[in-house]
């Protein structure tokens, strides 16, 4: 029987409510309640049932229009009810009545429209998580030769969309990793984070040295922003147990080995992509198990009471065990605690593993030697 119940439910179309209209129906409900218990108690005339008035109001703060009209249904039985049993029914008992009944068409209206902009936004949200999905790809779990993951940390629990950038891929030249940061917020740097991404993943192919994807990326952004906006960007190529990084404006990435964590500073600085940045490469030899962090500034600004969460002292301990995965798990799982869940800035993170040399006897030439090999 009461698998009938269930089918016969189904199929008319009704859906369960809500936890917001069992929570706005319940609260009214209890009103109601309770007006009707102390207007009981009082005796006649009716005295408060001019109270039922916000028994719709109050559930249309939560629940749908549907149960709001439900509630103004039953407040108004019981509002007549009470006014019914007066010998002679008063005006003032007939106009509170009337009253609970427009208050029921008004507190409806209200319940609909917040309904359709509670709809919209989640509808927006859902578009802003497609977008910020269409621009980070996944990652890995293995590119080339490396082991790489990343991960994407939005400071706002309402959308997770914004302007910082990963992408790692397998090119000729070795596996290359870019990882930036769009200044502003929004859709805006969803856009030109988009543009530096897609520019990306043609010239990664295309050039044979980083200096010369840098040159490409910087033009690309030059073309699409103001006087005042630019991206940072660190892109690494791993090539043959060689590591090469360029650094545009960016946070250096942090080498994890055996227990040590090495910031690997550039040899000069550099503006970011946008002020024609020249660029000089710190190139450094690999070695099995080296890690590499790779990170956007909200890490490094990510405090708690002034005091700055301790990245470099606490990277080993987090980061060096399990799979990359892990990892950056266990490092944003240790950031959320630190900044008690409050961010100020969005964070996007790359931790990408080097296992070893490849058996392959024709190792590839760095793109740094490439001219040299070809003279």
């Amino acid at each position: 029987m009461l698998s009938l119940v269930r089918t016969h439910a189904f199929q008319s179309g009704r859906r369960p409510l809500s936890p917001g209209s069992r929570a706005g129906l319940g609260a009214a409900l209890v009103l109601l309640a309770i007006v009707s218990a102390v207007e009981l108690a009082d005796g006649r005339p009716a005295h408060y049932i001019a109270l039922m008035v916000a028994a719709p109001f109050l559930a249309a703060a939560l629940a749908s229009w549907r149960v709001v009209l439900g509630v103004g249904a039953v407040a108004t039985a019981i509002g007549s009810t009470f006014a019914l049993t007066e010998p002679n029914t008063s005006l003032v008992t007939a106009v509170n009545v009337a009253g609970i009944a427009l208050a029921t068409g008004i507190a409806a209206a209200v319940a609909a429209v917040r309904q359709r902009q509670a709809e919209r936004i989640a509808e927006l949200s859902k578009l802003a998580a497609v977008a910020q999905q269409a621009v980070l790809r996944p990652l890995g779990p293995q590119v080339g030769t490396l082991m790489v993951a990343g991960r994407y940390i939005s400071s706002s629990t309402t959308a997770e969309i914004g302007g910082d950038l990963y992408e790692a891929i397998d090119t000729p030249y070795g596996v290359r990793i870019i990882i930036g940061d769009v200044r502003g917020k929004g859709l805006d740097a969803v856009r030109l984070a988009s543009i530096v991404l897609g520019s990306y993943r043609h010239v990664a192919y295309e050039r044979a040295d980083l200096r010369a994807v840098v040159a490409d990326l910087d033009r690309a952004v030059a073309r699409n922003v103001g006087d005042e906006d630019f991206v940072t960007a660190a892109l690494v190529e791993e090539r043959g147990g060689t590591l090469t990084i360029v650094n545009c404006g960016h946070p250096p990435p942090l080498l994890l080995r055996r227990g040590a964590v090495i910031p690997l500073e550039p040899p000069a600085p550099a503006p970011p992509l946008g002020f024609m940045p020249v660029v000089r490469p710190r190139v450094e030899r690999l070695e099995p198990g080296d890690r590499l962090l790779l990170f956007t500034d909200g890490l490094g600004e990510a405090r708690r009471d002034g005091e700055f969460f301790p990245t470099a002292d606490r990277a080993w301990r987090l980061l060096g065990h399990g799979t990359v995965g892990d990892g950056l798990a266990s490092l944003e799982t240790a950031l959320v605690e630190w900044v008690h869940g409050r961010l100020d800035d969005d964070i996007a993170l790359v931790l990408m593993e080097y296992a070893g040399p490849v058996s392959d006897a024709t190792a590839p030439v760095p793109s740094w030697e490439v001219g040299a090999a070809e003279g």
